[in-house]
């Protein structure tokens, strides 16, 4: 290889490292990263709620209707095929937060309802289970926080001037960010229902 060449590939590795190109590198790892962490303890939680479900059904008066929801919603939730790519199509990402946020919400219902049933509250496997399952979600939420700070770490990047040009070249776009899925609703306070389940 001639001077000339030596000098040319020099100055574009000087071009590349100068234009964020090695930051892009990291922090699209970095990203994919966290993902994987979230998706890991999404299915930590999936993999919680069978056992859940069958616990409670031995409450015989359970409320049928909260434990089909619970059972659906994790259907829905473990059917999109959860890897490390969704956060580069933006419909599916929605898709699976929106699915993700609807297990959430089975699940709040059903601890909830759970309390109004003395015997599940006695049942040390359903308080095992239930302590599993907050820390579970305690975990989502901090996957969920650092994720978030990646993407927002990532995007910076990619909106910045030179970055932008880099990301334009090398087809580095903007990473969809969580959501949270339904801001009205989470605005008004929950309901909270003191009847026992005799007298509904």
């Amino acid at each position: 290889m001639g001077l000339t060449r030596w000098i040319a590939v020099f100055g574009v590795v000087l071009a590349l490292s100068g234009c964020g190109y090695n930051d892009f590198q990291r922090l699209d790892e970095q990203t994919k990263s966290r993902w994987a962490e979230v998706l890991n303890q999404y299915q930590r939680r999936a993999d919680l709620v069978p056992n859940l479900v069958a616990t409670v059904k031995g409450e015989a008066s359970f409320e049928q209707e909260t434990l089909t929801r619970v059972v659906e919603a994790r259907a829905r939730a473990t059917s999109i095929q959860a890897t490390p790519e969704l956060v580069d199509n933006p419909e599916a990402f929605r898709k699976f937060q929106a699915a993700q946020g609807e297990l959430s919400g089975a699940l709040s219902r059903l601890l909830v309802v759970s309390e109004n049933y003395p015997a599940l509250r006695a049942n040390q496997g359903f308080q095992d289970l239930r302590v599993q399952l907050e820390g579970t979600e305690n975990r989502i939420t901090v996957a969920r926080n650092q994720y978030i700070q990646a993407v927002q770490e990532y995007n910076v990047l990619a909106r910045s001037f030179p970055n932008n040009l880099t990301a334009m070249v090398f087809g580095y776009e903007v990473k969809p960010s969580l959501q949270v899925q339904d801001e009205a609703a989470i605005s008004r306070p929950p309901a909270v229902n003191f009847e026992s389940p005799a007298s509904r």
